[in-house]
Formats: C-alpha cells, sequence, structure tokens
C-alpha cells in the first residue's frame, strides 16, 4: 500500500482534470492512500471525489511565495511517512511542502531549477504530452509508461440529491428541463462568448420549453443580469449566489450546458451533463471536456488558437462568428 501527497493545480478545471491522476493511481495500487494539497476552495470539490482521503489547504494566496508557511506544513506532514509526492505544478514554491516533509520520492516536470526538491525530473515533452490531462496522468505512472499515458480514465464527481433537492427549493428552480450557461472567462475576454449571443440562446431555449440557469462566481453577476434580464422566471441567474460545490449539483441535474472553455465546464463534464464547449483562443485539442458526452464549437480560423488573454488583433471573429443560431441547431434538434 503506498502512500501520496499530491500538490495539486490552482485553476478549477485543472483540479477537476486532476482526477483523472487519482484513479489512475488507484486504478494501480486500490489501496493507495492519496492526500492532496490545494487552495481553501479546492477543497469541496476533492471531497466530491471517493479516491482522496484528505484535502490540505495551503494557507498562501495564488502567486504569493509563503515560505515559511510552506516549510511549517512540511514538517507537520512528517508524521504522515508518505512514500510519494507528486508535484502537478512547475513552480519552485509548489515543491516545497513535500521537500520539508521529507517524503522519500519526489517526482514532479523540471522546470524553475528545483532540482534539489524533487529526486525524480521528468521531462516535458509537449509533443506527445499535448493535454493538460495526459501531462497530469503520465506524473502518476513508470517513466516508460508515460509517453503517452494510455486508457486515461475521465473524471467522475460525486453528485449530493439531498443538496441538489435544497438548491431547487432554495432558488425557486422550475421542473423544466435546463440548460445552464456558463458565460465566464476567467482567463480573459479572448475566452468568452459574447454576452448578447448567451441572451438570444436563453431567449429561444425558452420558447422551445427549456429553463435557464446563468451559473458562475461573483465577478459573472452582472453578466448574468444580462443573460436573464426581461427573459421571465424561466430564466435564473444564480452568478454568486452558490458555492462551487453546488455547481456540481446543478450541472448534475442540467439537460445541456453551454459554456466557454472554463472550470465550470469541466466540473460539467464530470458529472455527465451533455456539454456544447465552445472554444476560440483555446482548443479543445489541449483542455478537452473529458466526456463522450460533448460537442464542440470552434471555427478553427488561421488565427486561432493564441492562448491569449485579449484577442492580439482586437476583433474576437473566432468566438463572435460562432453565431447562437449555430449553437442552437445543434443544442435543440430534434435529434439532440
Amino acid at each position: 500500500m503506498a502512500k501520496y501527497l499530491i500538490v495539486g493545480p490552482s485553476w478549477v478545471g485543472d483540479m477537476v482534470m486532476a482526477q483523472s491522476l487519482f484513479i489512475t493511481l488507484k486504478q494501480r495500487d486500490e489501496e493507495a492512500i492519496i492526500d492532496v494539497i490545494g487552495p481553501k476552495w479546492s477543497s469541496p470539490i476533492l471531497a466530491r471525489m471517493p479516491e482522496i482521503r484528505n484535502a490540505i489547504t495551503l494557507p498562501t494566496g495564488h502567486g504569493e511565495w509563503g515560505i515559511s508557511t510552506r516549510r511549517k506544513l512540511g514538517h507537520s506532514l512528517r508524521s504522515e511517512h508518505y512514500d510519494h509526492a507528486i508535484i502537478m505544478p512547475r513552480s519552485w514554491k509548489s515543491a516545497l511542502v513535500p521537500f520539508f516533509a521529507k517524503i522519500p520520492h519526489r517526482v514532479g516536470f523540471t522546470g524553475e531549477q528545483r532540482y534539489i526538491l524533487l529526486n525524480e525530473h521528468r521531462k516535458l515533452d509537449k509533443s506527445i504530452l499535448n493535454q493538460t490531462v495526459k501531462r497530469f496522468t503520465s506524473l502518476g505512472v513508470p517513466t516508460e509508461q508515460a509517453y503517452p499515458p494510455t486508457n486515461i480514465p475521465f473524471p467522475s464527481l460525486r453528485v449530493d440529491p439531498e443538496n441538489q433537492k435544497n438548491l431547487y427549493q432554495q432558488h425557486n428552480l422550475s421542473n423544466k428541463p435546463a440548460i445552464a450557461l456558463m458565460a465566464g472567462a476567467e482567463f480573459g475576454p479572448s475566452k468568452q462568448w459574447p454576452i448578447a449571443y448567451f441572451y438570444e440562446l436563453a431567449k429561444s431555449a425558452i420558447e422551445a420549453g427549456y429553463q435557464i440557469w446563468v451559473l458562475g462566481g461573483p465577478k459573472d453577476q452582472n453578466d448574468g443580469d444580462s443573460i436573464v434580464e426581461h427573459l421571465g422566471e424561466f430564466a435564473v441567474n444564480l452568478c454568486g449566489k452558490t458555492q462551487l460545490v453546488d455547481a456540481i449539483d446543478l450541472l448534475a441535474a442540467a439537460e445541456k450546458v453551454v459554456s466557454n472553455d472554463s472550470g465550470l465546464m469541466h466540473i460539467a463534464a464530470a458529472v455527465g451533463t451533455e456539454v456544447h464547449g465552445i472554444y476560440g483562443s483555446t482548443s479543445e485539442l489541449f483542455t478537452p471536456p473529458l466526456t463522450d458526452n460533448k460537442i464542440i464549437h470552434n471555427l478553427h480560423l488561421e488565427c486561432s488558437p493564441c492562448f491569449k488573454r485579449a484577442c492580439p488583433l482586437g476583433h474576437n471573429n473566432c468566438l463572435k462568428k460562432i453565431t447562437p443560431d449555430q449553437v442552437l441547431k445543434i443544442l435543440i434538434s430534434p435529434q439532440n
């Protein structure tokens, strides 16, 4: 029985995709014990992953060095006697806790001159490990099987039916089939389908007999208001009114979702809901929703994917030219 301490990623979508690594470790050793270090927001998500024993919060902010905090946490974990540490981020600071915890085997990709902190350094060959999930899962298998890893399992988050029921009551949600819209783009405006398009799609979907839920964080509240404005009782803006863990249960209850390339899109994929992923500046070849129940909307223009936070050419045509009608034809077609 192996005991793992894993330093997880800092973004919602990446933490969801990291479950593919956790499942891989359990497939290789069903008795494996897996603890994960992550930001405070990630603990409720990790609690929905049956592979995880403990979610350990690192009390530092995003981008903060916090060396003394990391040293203190590492020292406190020595009594756990972990066998292996897997460091998913490539930063120097992310490797500190396992080093201070004196974990004998510490593996991660080369980066930021952390040769002392790691004792197994993996080369990141981006041509072979050409997807985020491949990079994650490769760290959980021997080197000779890692390039590329095969038979990668999809994430699968547990759903809480009781919380689901409470959310319906708390927010006065209808029993009509629901389409969830995720219009936020934390990475930058180059990943955001126009809000006016989300509005048009919502209007047509309601006319076709659906209810609309707009999901997102507090920063998305104004966009959510713009989407549901004048659409009546079957359009509900839930941005900032639910916790991240609630999104798991709401997205599992929705029939379909339409989303930018975002963390919530990956949550929807991990609960089996039909995902319509809208891509422009990023690529479904690199960060696809990890589900077979998906439809990708991407024009594959010459200028995309650019992976920039804002459109370098100033026109956002990779998203603007994906019209609401194009998405609607597939979203609410009789065959779908």
